[in-house]
């Protein structure tokens, strides 16, 4: 390792309730720094699990794609989305389309998928005027901090993603799937273990059960792994719930989530789960500019609520297998 790189270890400035931070003097520009600075940056998030670097002057996605490229092997083509992004080029995206007053509650991105990122990097290219932070938070501390009869539970059954796609609300068919030709979704759900129905209307619903805790494929550490929270009912706001319930009834929502063995996931423990969260959450205002690399594993993120425009871009790479990450339930289509 470099001077520079072991220097900027050093450099990380560590407070309570604010991810690990650095400042970047990348006088030769971008990619460059990230280049000569990768496994220092990687080393950092190693340790703590997620960093943001400051002062690297992010302007463009041609930019930011040439940081990503140089930070990770090979950018990951996301799949089973459940809201729309913008794709800029291979592998670099717009952060999910999501209502700017509503929060994107904390979550491992595609953690109900069998190949999911080991890694997730966010530029900051427009700062918002208010909120809209990309808070952190970390998952063996959530997991040791939430009801051992909970997750003993969560364990023992995993959990249930049930979907309902349709052209109105969160990705489309082809938006999740990267085709809406019938036939080439129906192998991509059975090549991984997920359960579908074709409804009347040309819509599809679909049922994945996927454990909710792991161990990091590294280090080893139980992590509290899932989106259990963030995609069930009962963190939609009451006028959002009430609204798509009328629409499309209780069995037809864009997404919900369940215990393992299909009994409903209460207000109350969905409540708990957020409670948790909220407690153990790192939070640090975009700046432009900013760069910000997240231990996907390891540590859980989300997207608070904004005021005025925010352009955030996003990569996912490092694919990691669930088969690696001992698994507790095995995965089936049931």
């Amino acid at each position: 390792m470099s001077f520079t790189s072991t220097a900027l270890l050093v450099d990380v400035e560590l407070d309570s309730g604010a991810p690990p931070r650095l400042r970047a003097e990348a006088t030769g520009g971008a990619p460059a720094w990230a280049a000569e600075h990768r496994d220092a940056l990687r080393a950092v998030v190693a340790e703590h699990g997620s960093v943001l670097v400051r002062g690297l002057g992010l302007r463009d996605a041609a930019e930011t794609g040439a940081v990503f490229s140089q930070l990770a092997t090979g950018l990951m083509t996301e799949r089973e989305a459940f809201a729309p992004r913008q794709a800029y080029s291979d592998g670099v995206y717009s952060s999910s389309k999501w209502p700017p007053n509503q929060p994107m509650c904390m979550h491992h991105e595609l953690s109900y998928t069998l190949e999911f990122p080991g890694l997730m990097m966010f530029a900051c290219l427009t700062a918002p005027t208010g909120g809209g932070a990309t808070a952190v938070a970390d998952a063996p501390t959530v997991l040791d901090a939430l009801p051992t009869e909970l997750t003993e539970r969560f364990e023992r059954e995993g959990w249930l993603l049930t979907r309902s796609y349709n052209d109105e609300i969160g990705a489309s068919l082809a938006e999740a799937f990267g085709t809406d030709d019938r036939g080439a979704v129906e192998r991509y759900c059975r090549a991984n273990a997920i359960a579908f129905e074709w409804q009347p209307d040309g819509g599809l619903r679909t049922r994945q059960r996927r454990s909710a805790v792991v161990r990091h494929p590294v280090t080893g550490r139980r992590c509290w792994f899932n989106q259990i929270a963030f995609l069930n009912e009962w963190t939609m706001a009451p006028e959002v719930h009430e609204y798509l319930v009328d629409v499309y009834g209780a069995d037809g929502l864009p997404f919900n989530t369940r215990f393992g063995n299909g009994d409903p996931i209460g207000e109350d423990v969905v409540q708990l789960l957020n409670s948790v969260y909220e407690a153990n959450t790192a939070r640090e205002p975009w700046q432009a500019g900013d760069l910000m690399l997240v231990d996907n594993v390891r540590t859980a993120h989300s997207r608070e609520p904004f005021e005025g425009p925010r352009e955030v871009l996003v990569a996912m790479a490092e694919p990691v297998r669930l088969a690696d990450c001992s698994p507790t339930v095995e995965v089936t289509t049931r």
